[in-house]
């Protein structure tokens, strides 16, 4: 079945799961029976009242959004300049793939991987792709590991005529591999900013992959988006709830509840998130996206059909905008993968949210 753009799409999108018994399904994953978390109502506020306006939502957003910056770390009150540089240059038939190279911060830099469409006409919609855990990172997101062709999704979305960023997360960094490498990156990171979590550092980063792109003269800064598996998937999630320029965002496999995976991981959220009374979950980060289109893919591994309850949950607070078919939920049962059938529910997803 082929969808039409735009509304139709996002309505569809809402429900579509592929059937229980789909061959497809592992057999581990189909005998699961992971219980769904209980979540607290998003349209309630802190006196136990019924939240019903947009502008009453507002004054409880804003109450979220800093209780998660408290959980994460605040972030420096000021942009250094991005003092970008191309590093090299490969020319294709139908696009340019360059490693670049910007600040962060003064004085800390990072690299990407930029794909650009030819011939270069005109502005085109972006979208950010944020790589899985692997030694190769960057170098699979933008097609020079053709180990997992599934995964050279950046090479996918600049042949769609998306310009592409594929950062690298800087748990990535020098030494990553060795012993203890990933932590060590966090605590390097944490000499400039001892309040910051892992994902502090991964969401600013977003903040920045999202300035980079906006300094290109061929990129409609209306129109920026951001998708991710695995590690990725949860640097989507972050990015799309602190940062409203990322329009449209594709969360595959990432594990969307806190209590599911590694999040407790110093290179996420630390073990705050196991202490008792903690309370925050990623539903009220869908909230903090909403409007923005969101859809979550689940495999039957990190993420399975438990997890639309997290979806449910956030649909109050998309239905009070206005915006409810831009929630959306599929489940594709093969697995921590990205293949064939949630790489078509992503590009069409986004193409309706990012292509005029």
């Amino acid at each position: 079945m082929r969808w039409k753009r735009k509304s139709l799409v996002l309505l569809l999108l809402v429900t579509r799961s592929l059937p229980a018994q789909s061959p497809q399904v592992p057999a581990a994953a189909a005998q699961r029976a992971d219980p769904a978390p209980r979540l607290a109502p998003l349209t309630v506020d802190d006196s136990g009242h019924a939240i019903t306006t947009a502008q009453a939502w507002a004054g409880q957003r804003g109450k979220l959004l800093r209780q998660w910056q408290a959980c994460l770390g605040e972030f420096p009150p000021a942009k250094a300049p991005l003092k970008a540089e191309i590093v090299t240059t490969e020319e294709f038939p139908d696009f340019v793939r360059q490693l670049v190279r910007y600040q962060i911060e003064d004085g800390l830099t990072t690299e990407a991987y930029l794909l650009t469409p030819k011939p270069v006409a005109g502005k085109f919609p972006a979208v950010v792709v944020f790589h899985q855990t692997t030694r190769t990172n960057i170098r699979q997101a933008a097609g020079l590991d053709e180990s997992k062709p599934e995964l050279m999704q950046g090479v996918q979305l600049v042949r769609r005529g998306y310009v592409v960023l594929c950062p690298r997360c800087f748990i990535f960094e020098d030494g990553a591999y060795e012993a203890g490498g990933f932590a060590r990156n966090v605590a390097r990171m944490r000499q400039r900013h001892p309040d910051w979590t892992g994902l502090a550092r991964m969401t600013w980063d977003a903040v920045r992959a999202a300035d980079f792109l906006e300094s290109l003269p061929h990129v409609d800064r209306a129109r920026i988006g951001a998708i991710g598996h695995s590690l990725g998937a949860k640097e989507v999630l972050y990015a799309a709830a602190f940062d409203d320029r990322y329009r449209a965002v594709v969360f595959n496999e990432g594990g969307i509840s806190l209590h599911r995976g590694n999040w407790y991981s110093a290179w996420y959220l630390g073990p705050q998130i196991q202490q008792p009374g903690f309370a925050l979950e990623h539903h009220q980060l869908l909230a903090l996206i909403a409007p923005r289109a969101f859809l979550l893919l689940a495999g039957d591994a990190e993420d399975h059909d438990a997890s639309r309850v997290f979806i449910e949950a956030a649909r109050p607070v998309y239905r009070l905008l206005g915006a409810e078919q831009n929630l959306g939920w599929f489940n594709h049962h093969a697995g921590h993968r990205y293949p064939p059938e949630a790489r078509t529910e992503a590009e069409v997803f986004l193409d309706a949210q990012l292509k005029p």
